[in-house]
């Protein structure tokens, strides 16, 4: 099984993904948020500098497709934001030079600013502006390109023909969020649509690669989706991550084992702390260096917060401390109640 790192925008920087990468390190491929402007303003240049992701750019794994195929899969991909295949290559070109081999598409982005401009899963709701846009990059660009995708806009009627659209590219990787641009986060995920990707998947005898991705955040829950859908050998995991840092080894314990959730034996509280502490520190202290004033490096931390809370249930009048934590002196205070 692959496990992948979700792209999330403000959270997954070169911060967080080396801090990450030092104390779990347990993802086969890192995914960075999206770069939409061509010539990369400061945050997106930052994110992507070989010298700010040293570890990604040497870690190079082989993985085995669904034909039982090898081939090399770079660890950190660049992900992409657009509608014009003039930009979209000018910033794979601008990566190309950067090192990267590999980058990947956002139809994937609910948010109500991205889709009014047509990106994003915008872009799903003009399937013919799309097929000629996929037609371009995927004659024209330097890397390899996978897809990061939603099912729709509005509902999945055209959720066959965007397949149909995918299947006539050499695509990497076709990576399914099972929602609709406007069910946003909340709404029950439409399973039958990766119902529809695998079974045309097996039709072609598995050309293109899916990753499946959406709300799993506990073992519990991985252990349902790989009972529907025993074929899958990707998944993207997100917000599970951030609640849980050590959820993907928890998840390849199972799949080594392949035992049900209370065989798992998880380390120790102590252990965990100690790894969650370090962990910690090390994106304060990555942040407090990168970032003007101490103000701004808070935010960043109690943004992190608004999941990592998860992981230390009884502690919710620390966790509000850190909520309400005007100053760095206060929130580290905070912090530290919460660790004891």
């Amino acid at each position: 099984m692959q496990f992948e790192l979700a792209p999330m925008e403000g959270i997954t920087g070169y911060i967080f993904r080396n801090a990450y990468l030092k104390y779990f390190g347990d993802m086969d491929r890192y995914f960075t948020p999206f770069i939409a402007s061509t010539g990369l303003n400061h945050k997106e240049l930052n994110d992507v500098l070989p010298e700010h992701n040293e570890g990604f750019m040497r870690g190079l794994e082989k993985d085995m497709n669904v034909k039982g195929e090898g081939q090399i899969r770079p660890r950190l991909v660049p992900q992409i934001l657009s509608n014009r295949a003039e930009d979209f290559l000018m910033i794979a070109d601008r990566l190309r030079q950067m090192g990267y081999s590999h980058v990947n598409l956002n139809l994937g982005c609910p948010s109500g600013t991205v889709v009014s401009r047509g990106r994003g899963a915008g872009f799903l709701g003009v399937p013919s502006r799309l097929d000629a846009f996929l037609e371009e990059i995927y004659e024209k660009c330097p890397l390899s390109v996978s897809v990061k995708t939603r099912l729709g806009v509005t509902d999945m009627e055209d959720w066959e023909g965007l397949l149909e659209i995918y299947e006539k590219y050499p695509m990497e990787e076709l990576i399914i969020h099972p929602r609709i641009q406007r069910d946003f986060y909340k709404h029950p995920l439409r399973l039958e649509g990766m119902e529809l990707a695998l079974h045309r998947q097996e039709k072609t005898g598995g050309r293109i690669s899916i990753c499946y991705n959406g709300e799993i955040h506990s073992l519990g829950e991985y252990q349902t989706l790989r009972q529907r859908f025993p074929r899958i050998q990707r998944v993207m995991l997100g917000r599970g991550v951030l609640k849980n840092p050590f959820l993907t080894g928890e998840l390849r314990q199972w799949e080594k084992r392949r035992q049900v959730s209370e065989d798992y034996e998880n380390p120790a509280p102590e252990a965990r702390r100690e790894v969650l502490w370090a962990f910690h520190q090390e994106m304060l202290n990555g942040y407090r260096e990168i970032m003007a004033g101490e103000q701004n490096a808070l935010y960043k931390m109690k943004e992190l917060w608004t999941y990592l809370g998860d992981s230390f249930p009884g502690k919710e009048k620390a966790l509000k401390k850190i909520r309400k934590a005007g100053d760095m002196i206060r929130y580290e205070s905070a912090v530290r109640e919460v660790f004891d």
